[in-house]
């Protein structure tokens, strides 16, 4: 895992660039709302408002300037408190407020991989990135249900392959992991070792069997269940293609093969590079 965060940030400080706003969507669920930020910033990232009867629930805020400016004005358009903000795979503006992490995240976030990303992160996007929070962070057990704004969120523990952070069923109807599912080639960040395959496919299994409505991630926004299963099938035959093909060359072109035009092709020379080192 530290490997594909150092990947991750030798790729982002090619360019530092211009942030293009980014667009708001809303899905109503019935007893709530789930309004979904995406960022349109170099990492793809998305932020989410959850809207209850009476107040907010704020999750992964944005990480660039004036990403955090267009989010926060938004959140007062809304015309209701913030009764809780939580900071899960990604650390962004949430400024001087208190946050909620799970359990384990607050140290690992300050540790040698994720801090020294942030502090990376600093360098290369110099004062385009907003100022790193100062609020409390409380940490949520894993396995715990809370209960925010009038919605339900179930902690569970995420991917094994990934940071040390929580999957949230929210309501019963929307689940949230640090990657969106999505019809496209997965990337190294991913699954970035054979193991992360199984990790992968056991946390996306997980995810169906609760019965959500809408998967959402850190990266990516909002997918439906199709999107999944695809990923189900996907890692399957990723992880049959990986066992029948013994160089990483043959591995890419099977791949191809097996998902013709699929998006993200341009990435797998590298995915392929992480399954065979």
């Amino acid at each position: 895992m530290r490997k594909a965060l150092f990947i991750l940030f030798n790729l982002l400080t090619i360019t530092v660039m211009a942030q293009t706003k980014g667009r708001f969507e809303t899905h109503d669920l019935g007893q709530f709302k789930l309004h979904v930020y995406y960022t349109n910033d170099v990492m793809a990232d998305a932020s989410y408002i959850i809207e209850g009867k009476d107040a907010l629930v704020t999750m992964e805020h944005p990480l660039f300037k004036d990403n955090v400016a267009e989010f926060d004005a938004y959140l007062d358009q809304l015309g209701k408190p913030v009764e809780q903000r939580i900071t899960n795979y990604h650390v962004g503006g949430t400024g001087s407020h208190d946050v909620v992490m799970a359990e384990g995240m607050p140290r690992f976030s300050k540790g040698e991989v994720y801090g020294g990303m942030m502090q990376g992160f600093a360098q290369a996007f110099g004062d385009t990135m907003t100022e790193m929070p100062t609020g409390k962070a409380t940490e949520v057990p894993f396995g715990s249900t809370q209960q925010w704004a009038g919605v339900t969120f179930e902690f569970s523990r995420g991917a094994s392959s990934d940071f040390p952070a929580a999957s949230l069923l929210i309501g019963g109807k929307v689940y949230y992991t640090h990657w969106t599912p999505a019809k496209a080639h997965v990337s190294h960040l991913q699954v970035s070792s054979p193991a992360a395959i199984d990790a992968e496919i056991a946390e996306a299994e997980k995810s169906l069997a609760t019965g959500a409505e809408l998967f959402i991630g850190g990266h990516g926004g909002a997918a439906r269940r199709d999107a999944v299963e695809f990923k189900i099938g996907y890692l399957k035959k990723m992880k049959e293609l990986l066992h029948a093909n013994a160089t990483a060359q043959a591995f890419t072109e099977a791949l191809k093969q097996a998902y013709p035009g699929l998006p993200g092709e341009a990435g797998l020379a590298d995915l392929a590079k992480a399954l065979y080192k």
